[in-house]
């Protein structure tokens, strides 16, 4: 009997579906599109024969065409962008969007701070998808991946205080090619975020298990040892410190909920003024009411964990030019930055 095995994908974390494909012994020849429509739920020809020419589906590590004939014992790895859980009907709005990047393929968006990604339970509007399904309307160019109808093109995400680059793709073929890149970790992402404390290092790797926090369910946490959560990797390198607090840039090699926010705070470093993971209070400095009132005066400034997806790079999927995006530090986060280098320097560099 044919072996169908879902995997996680190593990436973002319910994006993608990712499956393992063991070909019976006695599998008779077939064409990989139509025997896979036999056996994932859901799915339509059109979309498979998308995934194949972008490089989604492999067989036994090898890229097919969609004529290929399946064979007996033949191991084949499909990536899928997930469909979402249905939230009912969006509703286009009219939400500014910072469009950095378009043509017929994508698009790349500088996210502000406060925008949802997508809708969600007490969160059915105002978000980036209603932007999107506006946007759409007033322009000739978008083709909406049909799988998503209430995720439109989405194929990676931002915490909704988190600012930055995002790519959205606008066929069903760059998504699927985009998938593909997210599985192969070729998407390059870097983060700069500024977080409490100074280094004696200039940089390192946190790898953790990242999964659900043990008593609140809001929260994610990082085991360090077992098989608890999902495998994680954050490369970090100072590029400022001030002691009591730090910039930092930050290289994902996996993109699991929270994961910067996470292992930061494992290594007691937490983001800035995050209020989820104990950044939003004060874990270095004095005690007095002077320090005390310039923090605060810090966390008003800049009202949200201070992380900024700052660069972006990918391959285009119809071009296959390389594409890297860069976009400058929020001026909330810059103007944090320029008190806390007063400060350091007012205290003759501590």
């Amino acid at each position: 009997m044919t072996a169908i095995k879902k995997e996680d994908l190593n990436g973002q974390d319910d994006y993608y579906e990712h499956y393992h494909i063991s070909v019976d012994p006695g599998q008779e020849q077939l064409r990989i599109d139509k025997y896979l429509m036999n056996r994932l739920e859901k799915v339509s020809r059109n979309r498979l024969q998308q995934a194949i020419k972008a490089g989604a589906i492999k067989v036994n590590d090898k890229n097919v065409k969609s004529n290929y004939k399946v064979r007996p014992k033949d191991e084949i790895k499909v990536i899928l962008p997930s469909d979402p859980n249905a939230v009912g009907e969006v509703i286009p709005e009219n939400i500014p969007l910072d469009i950095v990047y378009e043509d017929e393929s994508l698009m790349v968006i500088n996210k502000q701070a406060g925008l949802v990604v997508h809708p969600g339970t007490g969160n059915r509007s105002g978000t980036l998808v209603n932007a999107l399904m506006h946007h759409y309307q007033h322009t000739e160019l978008p083709v909406m991946p049909s799988n998503s109808p209430d995720r439109p093109g989405l194929v990676h995400r931002l915490d909704k205080d988190t600012t930055g680059l995002m790519v959205i793709a606008k066929t069903e073929f760059a998504m699927s090619h985009l998938a593909a890149q997210f599985f192969d970790h070729s998407i390059e992402r870097r983060y700069q975020a500024i977080v409490w404390g100074g280094f004696d290092e200039s940089g390192g790797t946190v790898t953790g298990h990242i999964g659900r926090h043990p008593t609140d369910r809001m929260r994610m946490h990082t085991y360090p040892e077992g098989e608890t959560g999902k495998h994680a990797v954050t490369h970090y390198k100072v590029l400022r410190d001030y002691f009591y607090v730090s910039l930092i840039e930050c290289q994902l090699e996996t993109g699991r909920t929270h994961q910067i926010r996470v292992h930061m705070n494992y290594l007691n470093h937490p983001v800035f003024n995050d209020n989820r993971y104990e950044g939003d209070r004060i874990r270095k400095g004095t005690v007095y009411t002077k320090y005390k009132q310039f923090v605060e005066n810090c966390f008003t400034l800049c009202p949200r964990q201070a992380l900024h997806a700052k660069v972006l790079g990918f391959i285009h999927p119809e071009t296959e030019e390389k594409m890297l995006f860069e976009s400058e530090l929020p001026q909330d986060m810059q103007d944090v930055l320029a008190k806390w280098e007063a400060y350091y320097e007012s205290r003759g560099k501590v």
